[in-house]
């Protein structure tokens, strides 16, 4: 059981997406961050990581894994669609 609120998480969440961030922009992707809910984290892989082979890894072994490290090891990372952000409320 994950001992943080949605909430509390925010700020974290946003700081590791920050430290993330710059190694996407290598490769010329970016990545957003949408929301916490139910201690999932909902992101959006831009820019060159739309349509990449590679972003289900980059989102596995790249956010998803720092996000355990840096805050919690039963956090998961989502990516929602362009276009499918506002089916969160719908959660």
């Amino acid at each position: 059981m994950i001992p943080f609120t949605d909430e509390e998480l925010i700020a974290p969440v946003k700081n590791v997406i920050e430290k993330v961030r710059p190694s996407l922009a290598l490769d010329g992707g970016d990545i957003v961050f949408i929301a916490v809910k139910n201690s999932k984290v909902y992101i959006q892989l831009k820019g060159a990581c739309i349509g990449c082979a590679s972003s289900g890894t980059t989102l596995k072994y790249g956010v998803e894994r720092q996000i355990k490290i840096d805050i919690h090891p039963e956090l998961t990372v989502v990516n929602v669609p362009i276009g499918m952000e506002n089916s969160l409320e719908d959660l």
